[in-house]
């Protein structure tokens, strides 16, 4: 295998000396330099292969010759530049010429600089012949290489290069021969035909035999550099995007090895983000080891700390962190002994957000000293991206000072600010794998503030406009979100649909997959609790927290799923313990005051569902505090609902309709169906005991009864949304003793039978 040229390169050694030799028109070259260009330049290949072929394909086809050629006209009348490739290509007719046309490729260059001196200082002319192809430009470059890299070659492999060479010529000999007809030489050597010897003879069959009988059409399609290359692209994709290698690509690897093409060591490296993507382990660690160990044999010893690095993540990725913390320890180490700030910069990044994920194991493992506090640790790293103009890790910094603002409940405008520096950045440097975090962030610090709309419109201009250059876990959490909130609205078909449109190349990562299905299943689970299923919904809760949780973030959601699966099974003293020990567990991992002020309301909910609602008042109060503080509006809101809801049982209702009234707005807003319905529902008892207020006043009361009553109609619809039986039973079965208590009782009886015909239905359904 040739470790530069193939037949196909060659033959664009033949397309630049046709250029070179003033064939080609001047309204011609143009598109001649430009195809030359495009073929020669790395990472500039803009072709399309016209010809595919189920066993092989070569690099650069004979037929995309054909198709970009035939059509422009040369200097020569009545023949194309193809014609003229073709009858060039022909006329190499034996090895001698072969290696001579290759060997005279400097006459192609124009002059050097020391001959031009030279023959200044002399005043005579050389006498060599040169072309007009300068040595500097992209052209000369690849000549140069092209003669360089034949002069290299040892015996056999040129050899190889020219058997190769006839047998990517050879689909071109009947155009050749309808051009310039037979000319008595054979398709293979002009010298069996001067010797009389045809293709049984031994000596064409020891020279050729694996060509006439068709055995070598897979061979020197590619050279080991073009592998390499194809190797590198393939790697930085699925680092860059963090996804598997296609199948179609690993065929053609799979093909190429059939070849008896040499596979460099970088294949163990792209097996080794295949395995970890598909969740094989073992496959993974062994191939990491594989390249790494041929990595030490070579120059590349500097590349230690990386192997480290890969080993660190490879670990944690899996949940060995207990192995993951040293091997970046030691990485770190290394990297600081090799002075590689790329890598030292990337490991202390990983400290950084492994520490927040797992703070118990940094602190077992004693790594909590390496970056300091979290907010020390920022500084660090963004200085120090800033000295290596990493301007990706700048841009992930801020976005995680950002969310650490939103947990400490920092400054919103500090908060944006942040944001608006990542997208900043972003844009002038052109990361664009950073513009969907940046998008998410976003969106998350948008639903805090109960802007959900705002929110929702991040994640569509996300999925629609960078979803081409994102990492596909950015593209998986994106979908979730959206899911997440039009399961928010009751919009639990269009939550499918989203779940269902992800592509297929996301789901092909098993960490990916895993996480879908178990988001999936907690969208299931809130339905089904909604419908009052509960035994499905506890089964279904039972084997999603058998699965294992993907993060800390989706394991909150799951316990508050189970929490609130037994308030509705009665076990008020189990949730109640649920939440004391999801309080404690939350302040050591997630550290966040949106989960302290959801616990906190969700515990005053508890007591207030046990009959003793008065107990939470202190915690509704501590709550609303925290939530206005750090500008938390969903979580205040819900505070502020509770805390209705607890004046209305001391009978203060005056005061509990005031409140509701100032947050009805923003609440609608914020199209959460459940808060809106249960503020709904509050406003409703609210305005039924200021009805109970004006015994004296008929009038008076009758407007309060019918505000209550509009209110109970509202949070029926809004229960009816999200599929909530026991919210649906719960408002009719008020609105008909509200139409009783008034005497209207054929609505009351309609009413009933409603109430009596939703349970029926919702029965017969579960059944």
């Amino acid at each position: 295998m040739s470790r530069y040229l193939t037949p196909a390169k060659v033959t664009l050694l033949v397309v630049a000396l046709l250029y070179a030799e003033d064939v080609v028109p001047t309204s011609e070259a143009k598109v001649v330099l430009s195809f030359l260009a495009s073929q020669t330049i790395p990472g500039n290949k803009t072709y399309n292969e016209t010809e595919t072929n189920t066993e092989y394909e070569h690099a650069l086809p004979i037929s995309v010759f054909e198709s970009t050629l035939s059509s422009h006209p040369s200097a020569r009348p009545g023949r194309s530049l193809y014609d003229l490739l073709l009858k060039r290509l022909w006329t190499i007719d034996c090895f001698h010429v072969f290696e001579a046309f290759i060997t005279n490729l400097p006459c192609l260059l124009t002059k050097t600089r020391e001959q031009i001196l030279r023959e200044r200082e002399t005043g005579e002319d050389s006498g060599e012949l040169h072309g007009r192809i300068l040595r500097t430009s992209p052209l000369g470059a690849f000549v140069r290489r092209c003669y360089l890299e034949y002069t290299r070659l040892q015996f056999q492999d040129s050899i190889a290069l020219w058997q190769d060479f006839l047998s990517y010529r050879f689909p071109t000999w009947q155009a050749y021969e309808k051009k310039n007809g037979f000319d008595g030489r054979g398709a293979l050597d002009a010298n069996l035909a001067s010797l009389r010897i045809d293709t049984s003879h031994p000596l064409a069959q020891l020279m050729y035999g694996s060509l006439i009988e068709d055995e070598r059409n897979t061979h020197g399609a590619f050279s080991l550099y073009d592998v390499e290359k194809l190797m590198e692209f393939q790697v930085s994709e699925l680092q860059r995007l963090g996804g598997r290698l296609p199948d179609s690509m690993k065929s053609r690897l799979r093909q190429m090895t059939k070849a008896g093409t040499v596979i460099p060591k970088l294949g163990h490296y792209l097996k080794f983000l295949d395995s970890w993507r598909a969740g094989d382990y073992f496959s993974a660690f062994d191939n990491l080891h594989r390249y790494f160990d041929y990595a030490m044999q070579s120059r590349e010893r500097a590349f230690y700390q990386y192997a480290l690095l890969n080993l660190a993540i490879l670990q944690a990725d899996f949940g060995c962190y207990a192995e993951a913390l040293p091997a970046m320890q030691e990485a770190i180490a290394t990297a600081r002994e090799n002075r590689d700030v790329t890598c030292l910069n990337f490991c202390m990044s990983w400290i950084y957000h492994f520490g927040r994920s797992f703070p118990s194991e940094v602190n077992a493992k004693g790594g909590n000293g390496i970056l300091g506090n979290e907010v020390e640790g920022l500084v660090f790293l963004k200085s120090r991206a800033k000295d290596a103009e990493m301007w990706s890790l700048l841009s992930t910094t801020l976005l995680s000072e950002a969310k650490l603002g939103l947990q400490y409940g920092d400054s919103l405008a500090v908060v944006f600010e942040n944001i608006a520096k990542a997208s900043h950045l972003n844009t002038i440097r052109s990361t664009q794998s950073i513009t969907g975090p940046t998008l998410l962030m976003k969106s998350a610090t948008y639903s805090r503030v109960g802007i959900t709309h705002v929110a929702g419109l991040c994640g569509q201009a996300f999925l629609q406009c960078h979803v081409k250059d994102a990492p596909i876990e950015d593209i998986l959490k994106c979908n979730c979100r959206t899911a997440g909130l039009l399961v928010q609205r009751g919009r639990y078909r269009d939550a499918d649909e989203v779940l269902n449109s992800i592509p297929d190349h996301v789901l092909r990562v098993t960490k990916f997959q895993n996480y879908l299905d178990f988001y999936s299943g907690l969208l299931k689970s809130r339905r089904l609790l909604h419908r009052d299923d509960l035994q499905a919904a506890e089964h279904l809760l039972d084997r999603l927290r058998g699965q294992g949780l993907p993060d800390a973030e989706i394991g909150f959601s799951l316990s508050l799923l189970e929490i609130e699966l037994s308030m509705r099974l009665g076990n008020y003293n189990t949730a109640l313990k649920n939440v004391e020990a999801l309080a404690r567990r939350a302040y050591n991992e997630i550290s966040d005051i949106a989960v302290q002020t959801r616990l906190l309301n969700l515990k005053a909910r508890i007591l207030a569902d046990c009959g003793h609602p008065l107990k939470g008042f202190s915690l509704l109060i501590k709550a609303a505090q925290i939530a206005h503080r750090g500008r938390i509006l969903p979580s205040l809101w819900e505070s502020i609902v509770l805390l209705a809801a607890l004046l209305n049982e001391a009978r203060e209702f005056a005061a509990a309709a005031d409140m509701l009234d100032a947050i009805m707005p923003p609440v609608l807003k914020y199209q959460d169906c459940a808060l809106t319905a249960r503020a709904y529902s509050t406003l409703a008892d609210t305005f039924m005991g200021l009805a109970g207020l004006e015994e004296n006043k008929p009038t008076k009361q009758k407007e309060f009864i019918n505000k209550a009553m509009e209110n109970n109609e509202h949070a029926y619809m809004q229960f009816r949304y999200l599929e909530d039986l026991k919210g649906q039973l719960e408002m009719l079965k008020k609105k008909a003793t509200v139409l009783h208590w008034r005497g209207d009782l054929v609505l009351g009886n309609d009413t009933a039978t409603q109430y009596l015909e939703l349970q029926r239905q919702h029965e017969a359904e579960r059944v």
